[in-house]
């Protein structure tokens, strides 16, 4: 493989990561999701717990008709929960053929994030799983942790989700 074929690959794995992100905050921190994989934003309603989940998975909500389980991310991220304010609410996001709602502090706004302005997730040693980060997102200069969604939910919680949504 060329110099030039190298180049070119490198660019265009970068490329796949432009684009349109939701920006949210948990902690303080400002994270992003692909805008193609939010089918919605509700605010906070009643969360029925479903008996022997994960802590993380704070039960399911009826939307329209619909069962839809409801994980806290700052659990699933290994912070402390926090209480709810007027800004929390719930982010419903598509996670291979089911929807999950994502619960955040708050919501703040669509970035359009160009690939230059997009770096690999830093590399902390073995110990830090980061496979779930899509890159960093430098805008309105500040760095948002852009997500992969696919990945932040294992199979494990999918299937889980999927049990607790039959």
């Amino acid at each position: 493989m060329s110099m030039t074929e190298v180049e070119v690959t490198g660019a265009a794995s970068i490329d796949s990561r432009a684009g349109k992100y939701l920006t949210f905050v948990l902690a303080k921190e400002c994270y992003g999701l692909e805008i193609l994989k939010v089918r919605e934003i509700i605010g906070l309603m009643d969360i029925t717990a479903v008996p022997q989940t994960p802590e993380h998975v704070k039960g399911v909500i009826n939307l329209r008709g619909k069962v839809i389980p409801v994980i806290d991310l700052r659990l699933k991220f290994g912070m402390v929960e926090a209480d709810h304010t007027d800004e929390t609410c719930i982010i419903v996001v598509d996670v291979g053929s089911v929807e999950v709602g994502i619960l955040v502090d708050k919501v703040s706004e669509v970035l359009d994030i160009d690939a230059t302005d997009i770096e690999d997730a830093p590399s902390f040693g073995t110990e830090v799983n980061t496979e779930f980060i899509l890159g960093m997102g430098k805008a309105n200069g500040r760095v948002t942790i852009l997500l992969d969604i696919g990945k932040v939910l294992t199979q494990e919680d999918v299937a889980g989700l999927l049990g607790a949504n039959a």
